[in-house]
């Protein structure tokens, strides 16, 4: 965090700049709960509403989509304010979230995804976080850097380990952003948890505290980015500048493929560079997502331009 970033005592600012502050602190600590306005259905397939617990017994609600004929499994983590249905950024209030100035004010729906997955002979798995789509509520609602949400990522696991018929697939994670970072603290955590995962996507990673001083300097309120922190931790305990996915990124040692949109508004390149470098896997791979600035572009790119990620599951799930 930079050394000259602001840090006030309640009081200390203007009350325009003090509510302020004070709502971009509970927007990270309070996610907003996006709705479900897709289902599998919409896309043709064939689906089971499914529920397990998390880790620490927490409901999480998921879809599961069979493929009778493979042995193939794929787990799907959605990032920070989406559910497994994705992100209607086309709509209010959450177009005011992510969209007004940063381009991301179109609709983010990973229905495709998951078509694109199973025609290409795989099972998937999708689910939401806590606080999160239709899954519970949990720790007050809060959200907290990854610690809380890397045991819904834990409980995936036991859920598809415990099912007779998903037990013995070969299992691969498709993580983005929040699911991504959660899924690196759950292997810090519990690596044992990860036996048998055989590789790893994660796209679109990005360090908590910078994306708020990105937000920061698009509000005109650059320099404040340390009491904002400070408010965070009030609220969570937490700090999220102690908490980014570099921190865990040495524990993660499966085959491991990310990217990110170049000119994204809401971070910097040398971001999801560094920690691409912390990865601990001997095998990764990340790319570049060139000729937009738009963040969504890189959650959809997938089903624009599926070859290089279906390759990736293709070549160490076989």
């Amino acid at each position: 965090m930079p050394e000259n970033d602001e840090v006030a005592g309640d009081g200390a600012l203007d009350a325009r700049t003090d509510a302020a502050l004070d709502a971009i602190a509970r927007g990270f600590a309070f996610p907003p709960r996006s709705p479900l306005l897709r289902t599998p259905a919409d896309a043709g397939l064939r689906f089971d509403e499914v529920t397990f617990p998390s880790a620490d017994g927490t409901p999480l609600e998921g879809w599961f989509i069979p493929r009778h004929d493979s042995g193939r499994l794929i787990i799907c983590a959605h990032p920070f304010t989406f559910s497994r249905y994705g992100f209607p950024a086309h709509l209010q209030p959450w177009k005011s979230a992510f969209g007004e100035g940063f381009g991301n004010d179109f609709e983010v729906n990973l229905i495709p995804d998951y078509k694109i997955l199973h025609d290409n002979g795989y099972n998937v798995l999708a689910y939401d976080f806590r606080n999160h789509g239709l899954s519970a509520a949990a720790n007050g609602g809060l959200h907290s850097n990854a610690r809380f949400e890397a045991r819904d990522v834990l409980g995936s696991l036991a859920y598809a380990r415990s099912r007779p018929d998903l037990a013995g697939m070969a299992l691969g994670l498709f993580s983005r952003c929040m699911g991504a970072h959660a899924t690196f603290v759950a292997m810090e955590l519990d690596p044992a948890a990860f036996a048998g995962v055989r590789c790893l996507v994660a796209p679109l990673l990005l360090s908590p505290v910078v994306i708020l001083q990105r937000q920061l300097e698009h509000a005109g309120l650059a320099g404040h980015a340390a009491e904002v922190d400070r408010r965070f931790q009030l609220i969570t305990s937490v700090l999220l500048a102690e908490g980014g996915p570099a921190k865990s990124a040495p524990a993660v040692t499966v085959p491991t493929l990310t990217y990110g949109v170049h000119d994204d508004p809401l971070t910097h390149p040398s971001d999801l560079e560094a920690i691409f470098e912390a990865i601990g896997a001997q095998e990764k791979d990340m790319f570049w997502i060139h000729g937009t600035t738009a963040r969504w572009d890189g959650y959809l790119w997938f089903q624009r331009h599926p070859e290089r990620i279906l390759a990736w599951f293709e070549k160490h799930m076989r």
